[in-house]
């Protein structure tokens, strides 16, 4: 029993001691006071902002495409006949005017001058039936018939110059000259294709952009686009709309013409088109991520006296990652980037960035 007495008083004195430190009887004021103190210390947000700065933006659609040559043609032979000689390389330039192919004209060359050696003939006979008739030494039936003959040969002179002419094949712009399909000793008819020549400076680009843009594209506007396995940007300017939209495809064909000189764009190659619709010097843009849709609209927080304040705005043109703000905000506006979920009207805030 005393033992029990005995652990009843030590314990009691160890409370006794202790109980300062429990704070058990500290006023209501100065509890009321610590929890003033803690709200004060924790009820500021740290945020960071960004001071909106009016940009450039550039309205475009992004789309797929193809190059093409300026000019194409299969090289093919008017007239049926032997290849006597092959005047081009294959993959060079080549003029207009130049001639390409010849094929054999000896007949065509010879029935020439034939008629040409009758020709003299008959304008000699005619020469002196005009001088008999005038003499009334012959009738005008006879001089008509010596006269015909002159036209009639200068005819045949005439045809038979086109047909030599088609002998030789002649290139009708300047441009390169592919592989041929042929050797020298070859018979060629109208339906072979000899090579096919290409223009290529300047290059056409043809793609197609869905048909809900067709009143936004004019000719003249603005194209960036690169091709496959190089980091290159090349422009050009839209020349040429089909007037008319796929009605399967509900996409509307458009053509645009680039500088070549460097010869790196080739028919056929797959691009990746930029087309600029509209560009607007003065557009506000904002991160996407710090508007808040709401019913009826959106809305963002910004800064005011150090507290957050909401702005509802009105939103135009998207990119990757921007918002066009079409009204709501100003330029030089502080926007409040992070925290965005935490945010209420008025609330005190801490910022700890500002972008610009």
């Amino acid at each position: 029993m005393k033992k029990v007495v005995t652990v009843v008083i030590i314990l009691a004195v160890v409370f006794l001691i202790a109980l300062p430190k429990l704070n058990l009887f500290k006023k209501e004021s100065d509890l009321s006071n610590q929890a003033q103190g803690g709200g004060q210390r924790g009820s500021k947000l740290p945020v960071e902002v960004l001071i909106i700065q009016s940009s450039i933006l550039e309205n475009k659609v992004m789309v797929t495409g193809t190059v093409t040559a300026n000019e194409s043609l299969e090289i093919k032979s008017e007239v049926s006949g032997k290849i006597t000689s092959i005047l081009f390389q294959e993959g060079k330039k080549v003029a207009k005017g130049n001639i390409l192919v010849q094929i054999n004209d000896e007949e065509i060359a010879a029935q020439l001058q034939k008629e040409r050696h009758n020709q003299k003939l008959n304008q000699s006979i005619e020469f002196r039936q005009r001088a008999l008739l005038k003499k009334d030494a012959i009738s005008q039936e006879e001089y008509d018939n010596a006269l015909n003959r002159v036209n009639t040969t200068r005819a045949d002179i005439s045809l038979l110059e086109t047909q030599l002419a088609r002998t030789k094949i002649r290139a009708p712009f300047d441009g390169i000259i592919g592989l041929r399909n042929v050797s020298e000793g070859a018979y060629v008819t109208p339906n072979l294709v000899i090579a096919t020549l290409y223009n290529t400076s300047p290059a056409k680009i043809e793609f197609s952009v869905p048909g809900r843009y067709s009143t936004q594209i004019t000719a003249g506007k603005k194209i960036k686009f690169t091709i496959e396995s190089d980091d290159q940007v090349f422009e050009g300017e839209v020349y040429a709309i089909e007037p008319h939209i796929d009605p399967v495809t509900r996409t509307l064909k458009i053509r645009a013409l680039a500088n070549n000189q460097e010869g790196k764009l080739i028919p056929g190659q797959f691009v990746k088109v930029e087309l600029i619709l509209e560009t607007i010097e003065d557009a506000l843009l904002i991160p996407t991520e710090t508007v808040i849709p709401e019913q009826g609209g959106k809305k963002v927080f910004i800064v005011k006296n150090s507290r957050c304040m909401e702005a509802k705005i009105e939103t135009g043109l998207r990119t990757d990652t921007h918002l066009e703000v079409i009204s709501g905000l100003s330029a030089q506006d502080t926007l409040i980037t992070t925290g965005i979920l935490q945010l209420r009207e008025g609330m005190a805030l801490d910022i700890t960035k500002v972008r610009n």
